[in-house]
């Protein structure tokens, strides 16, 4: 399928079907999208939690008001933010760049002192807000690419962060649960896989100016 074709064959999942498992390879290429997400300034300060244990999906479904596909889904990919995103974080951010790149302190210090500067005079909030910016370009990322691999998803927001946190450990690993994507395979039986697509015309939706 062409990319339009494949996001025209995505919907939301409402049903998965429960038996079908997704491959050690389908889940990589997930694992690889979300590391090439773009994030701003590059500095990731996101993680992603991939669940495949079943009685955990299941306890998360009282979490999840009472939505079944977390249980369903083959897995489930909590997308986090780092609860501290200081100049520690930042420091290690650009020891990385260095080693990967092999670009001089010299040239790398000035922009990392910016950064440390800038997000030394925002408070928790708005690191928070900001963080969770990046969380959504992920599960935008994450959507495509699930469509491009014939991979089924259903994003969601309505979770309980906190009930999430705590059956997960995430308070331990200095991370909050921002969003969940049940991903596997569409039930047979999911009738919302034949409805049509919804959206504004294009003349809506776009303003072209040249």
């Amino acid at each position: 399928m062409s990319v339009i074709d494949s996001l025209k064959w995505r919907y939301a999942v409402k049903k998965f079907d429960d038996i079908r498992i997704l491959s050690n390879e389908k889940i990589n290429i997930l694992k690889e999208a979300f590391s090439l997400t773009a994030t701003s300034y590059g500095l990731q300060p996101i993680k992603l939690v991939v669940v495949s244990n079943k009685e955990l999906q299941q306890k998360l479904v009282p979490h999840s008001f009472g939505q079944q596909q977390v249980a369903q889904a083959s897995h489930l990919l909590v997308i986090c933010t780092e609860n501290e995103v200081n100049s520690l974080f930042i420091t290690n951010y650009f020891k990385h760049v260095k080693q990967v790149r092999g670009v001089s302190s010299a040239i790398l210090d000035p922009f990392k002192d910016e950064l440390i500067k800038n997000f030394s005079k925002k408070n928790i909030e708005e690191i928070q807000h900001w963080s969770k910016n990046q969380a959504y370009l992920a599960m935008g990322n994450l959507l495509t690419v699930c469509a491009a691999e014939e991979i089924d998803a259903c994003p969601m927001e309505g979770f309980v962060p906190q009930a999430y946190d705590e059956a997960l450990g995430l308070g331990a690993k200095g991370l909050t649960s921002v969003l969940v994507l049940p991903v596997g395979y569409r039930a047979e039986d999911d009738t919302f896989a034949t409805f049509k697509k919804v959206r504004k015309d294009l003349e809506d939706s776009i303003i072209e100016i040249s």
